[in-house]
């Protein structure tokens, strides 16, 4: 048995690790450039989709069908900008109800029960305790919504006001990104050698440049602690709470609003709501899951994660069910079973090859995995070549995106108009004001809003894969070679 080192020997041991020069990560999105583009662009594009495909009068507006005849104060009317201006992208109300979903969110993450668990250990020494209780949380929230809609149907506050007032809410959750990144770069200074509060810096998140630092995260796991809610972990808490509960809520909220709009609700609306609040709570269940991920072992808490978790999921992931809302689009017993043969492929491919992975890397003896082919590296470990591994080195992710497809096929060749009220226009959707829906010459345009979902997904995926690559060939380095001759494909069989 090898003798115990002291404690005072692994502090030692870990301010000397912290003491020695970084190695240099290099930047990651396109460098500062790309982490600004990133940063301010998204935020642009939101807005675009939100005005771009609209219930005043079509997706796209009329007006962009036409760019020669294009007026701005045409499309100003057609998209439905603020009479006030940009001051009516917020409002102090919208904001002070914002602030109460995420201080309620809080509260429940102390008050109600949960696991508490160890993180992995830390560069710097020492491991940080989490308590989950998400699920029970989200339950709790949708109870309240629930029993809400039981008593006053789709004019239930809640529905009412986030779908009333969607563009206020889109702007105050980016100024929340911007504001918590922000806080969290200037608070990573404090950040003290020796690792005194378990607190310390991304690896690749202290380059010296405050665009980049800011985007992508200066400090690992950063922490505050609020009056009578105790300790929170900024990044485990967005990660999971408020964006992903948000992104159900208004799925929830545009199928009241349907129902409001035509007074019935299509297959299709409710659809894509159930299946994605299934992944949700899914990602809840398996919460500490989470903190084996890149997300919380390598990557800091900057404005990457925060937009992307605060604002960018819940507000693009909903785009379809926004649509829906006022273009109904039944899908039929012959369209709900190919969404869900789909689905179910998709999810049987990522979910059996990451337990083919993770039972081989446990038990290689295992009856399940004993078959299969593998190389030795250098590294000590063993890179699979046969079964889901031997298809296409990154086989789960082709599972995942496959299970995008059926948030975006139910909208079918998507796009529509809006039409005054008595225009008797032929198939139009009568609306319960009077306008009618048709889909006319934007038969097909709407489809850059609500397939945008599966095209930036694959991007992300390639670019994860390319990531993952990188890793690998370092780790690895002549073995990896070796195994991307016998494994050809990076993500889809034969394709790429």
């Amino acid at each position: 048995m090898a003798p115990k080192t002291s404690k005072k020997a692994q502090n030692q041991s870990h301010l000397q690790k912290q003491q020695q020069p970084q190695q240099h990560h290099g930047y990651e999105f396109g460098g500062p450039f790309g982490a600004a583009g990133v940063s301010f662009g998204l935020p642009i594009l939101l807005y675009v989709f939100t005005f771009g495909c609209n219930d005043v009068s079509g997706c796209p507006a009329p007006s962009l069908l036409h760019p020669k005849s294009l007026s701005l104060d045409t499309l100003k009317y057609e998209v439905g900008w603020p009479a006030d201006g940009i001051r009516g992208l917020v409002s102090w109300k919208v904001t002070g109800w914002t602030l109460a979903y995420y201080l309620l969110s809080a509260v429940l993450h102390r008050v109600l029960p949960g696991t508490e668990t160890e993180g992995v250990e830390l560069s710097s020494g020492g491991r940080l305790r989490y308590k989950f209780n998400t699920l029970s949380s989200t339950l709790f929230t949708l109870a309240i919504c629930l029993a809400g809609t039981i008593a006053q149907g789709a004019e239930f506050p809640v529905w009412t006001f986030i779908t009333d007032n969607y563009l206020q809410l889109l702007t105050t959750n980016i100024l929340i990104s911007f504001a918590l990144a922000t806080f969290v770069y200037v608070r990573s200074f404090g950040v003290k050698p020796g690792n005194p509060e378990h607190r310390e810096l991304a690896a690749g998140g202290h380059t010296g440049n405050l665009m980049y630092d800011w985007f992508i995260g200066r400090e690992l796991n950063p922490r505050i602690t609020l009056p009578l809610l105790g300790e929170i972990d900024i990044k485990v808490f967005m990660e999971l709470r408020p964006g992903m509960l948000g992104w159900m809520l208004l799925n929830f909220a545009f199928v009241a609003k349907q129902y409001r709009n035509f007074g019935y609700v299509t297959d299709s609306i409710v659809f894509i709501s159930v299946v994605q609040a299934v992944y949700i709570l899914d990602s809840q269940v398996m919460e500490p899951a989470i903190l084996t991920t890149i997300d919380v072992t390598t990557d800091g808490f900057g404005h990457m994660l925060a937009f992307g978790d605060l604002v960018w999921v819940p507000f693009l992931y909903s785009t379809q069910t926004r649509y829906l809302s006022v273009y109904p689009r039944p899908l039929g017993l012959g369209g709900l079973a190919a969404m869900t043969a789909i689905l179910v492929a998709g999810f049987a491919i990522f979910r059996l090859s990451n337990m083919q992975k993770n039972t081989f890397r446990t038990n290689p003896e295992d009856p399940r995995v004993a078959h299969l082919r593998y190389i030795d590296t250098r590294a000590g470990t063993r890179l699979l070549v046969s079964g889901w591994w031997g298809v296409a080195r990154h086989i789960n992710y082709f599972g995942d995106w496959l299970q995008s497809w059926p948030y975006s096929l139910p909208t079918g060749l998507a796009g529509y108009t809006i039409l005054t009220a008595g225009t008797g226009a032929e198939g139009a959707h009568k609306m319960a004001d009077g306008r009618e829906v048709v889909q006319g010459e934007a038969r097909g345009w709407g489809m850059v809003f609500t397939y945008f979902y599966v095209v930036y997904f694959a991007v992300l995926l390639v670019h994860r894969a390319a990531r993952d690559d990188e890793k690998c060939a370092l780790k690895y380095g002549d073995d990896w070679e070796k195994y991307k001759k016998l494994v050809r494909w990076k993500i889809i069989p034969g394709i790429y």
